[in-house]
């Protein structure tokens, strides 16, 4: 049925399809809160490898309350997150489902999403006055959860293919590597890819880079744990102004577009890099049209740039801001800018882009 207001007529078939969209939406965002809640709580994980179970069984195995446990469980079998078997009365979680809620060590695993996603939505009332005045945010104003959840969020990925797959996509680097090189890792956040490189390559120095002195810090303790600091160290600088020379590698991972004055981050990388050296740049995956992004992964891409990507650029200077969905065109221009006469598209996974960059 074809109905009119002031402007136009509508079509009230594709009105209610799209308010059921939104509250499927709205029942997604509310139930983000609800997987945290489930991870932190174990209940995820008393399910993994289970008989299916009841609220009361599942909240005396947690030592929870049965009647909040009893809504959760609701929520979850409601989502798909878990299966109810209504002729038993029980609740099941699937095999599959328990890697990817559970095994953060599975390249499936996707809690460091939703714990991302819930800590930028408590900036919401900050990211909305920027739009009115069109001041920045930067990331350490964000809150803390932020930090521990894109490094659940990234692991997964980093894990199964940062040694395996992105760094021998560069024409001599790995072997470099296995000889014994010295690596620059600029904005390493709290440590995750440069570990990696350290673990698979014991003969190779390391040092990571950041701004941000809280994620630094954990970033020793890290390094500590995985019993590598003695080869792998992290400096609080600017990434227009980290000491060192003659790095045989320079890796941006998932960085670059969040930085202020990216030029001028170019820039220093030239001046720091070896004569025949390589810079990574590891970023999210976009499409070179605005359309190309219209898909999940553009969408949660477009959501993150939007809630902190863009807005720490703008912080730190944004010249050019690129955010988070910049295509391969601006990221070049950008390269050839700072001093870069060679840049190429190494290789895609569904959500990175890889760039090797030479002098």
């Amino acid at each position: 049925m074809t109905m009119t207001n002031e402007t136009r007529p509508f079509d009230m078939a594709k009105l209610e399809a799209f308010v059921g969209k939104a509250v499927t939406e709205a029942g997604a965002t509310l139930s983000s809160s609800l997987v945290l809640i489930g991870d932190k709580l174990g209940l995820y994980k008393a399910m993994a490898g289970s008989q299916p179970t009841t609220s009361s069984e599942l909240a005396a195995k947690t030592n929870t309350s049965e009647r909040y446990v009893r809504e959760w469980l609701l929520n979850q079998a409601a989502g798909g997150f878990i299966d109810y078997d209504p002729s038993a009365h029980r609740y099941s979680l699937s095999p599959e489902n328990a890697l990817a809620l559970t095994d953060e060590s599975s390249p499936a695993f996707v809690i460091g999403l939703f714990q991302t996603a819930v800590a930028l939505s408590r900036a919401e009332a900050r990211i909305t006055e920027a739009f009115r005045s069109g001041k920045g945010m930067a990331w350490g104003e964000h809150d803390p959860d932020l930090f521990h959840g894109t490094q659940r969020a990234f692991r997964p990925g980093y894990t199964a293919n940062l040694v395996s797959n992105w760094l021998p996509a560069l024409e001599g680097v790995t072997a470099k590597l296995e000889a014994g090189a010295l690596v620059a890792d600029v904005g390493c956040g709290i440590g995750m890819s440069t570990i990696l490189m350290a673990q698979a390559y014991p003969r190779s120095r390391f040092i990571g880079f950041d701004f941000h002195a809280p994620s630094i810090e954990l970033a020793r303790q890290e390094a500590v744990k995985a019993g590598v600091a003695n080869r792998v160290t992290f400096e609080v600088t600017k990434a227009t102004e980290y000491p060192g020379a003659n790095y045989d590698l320079i890796a941006f991972f998932d960085c670059l577009h969040d930085m202020g004055n990216p030029i001028e981050v170019i820039k220093q990388a030239r001046k720091a890099i070896a004569s025949d050296g390589t810079v990574l740049l590891v970023e999210p995956m976009a499409g070179e049209n605005v359309e190309d992004n219209f898909n999940p992964v553009g969408r949660f891409f477009s959501a993150a740039s939007t809630m902190v990507c863009t807005p720490n650029s703008i912080a730190g200077g944004g010249n050019p801001s690129l955010g988070a969905v910049a295509t391969e065109k601006q990221t070049r221009e950008v390269v050839l800018a700072g001093g870069f006469t060679r840049f190429r598209r190494a290789m895609d996974t569904p959500l990175n882009r890889m760039f090797e960059v030479r002098p």
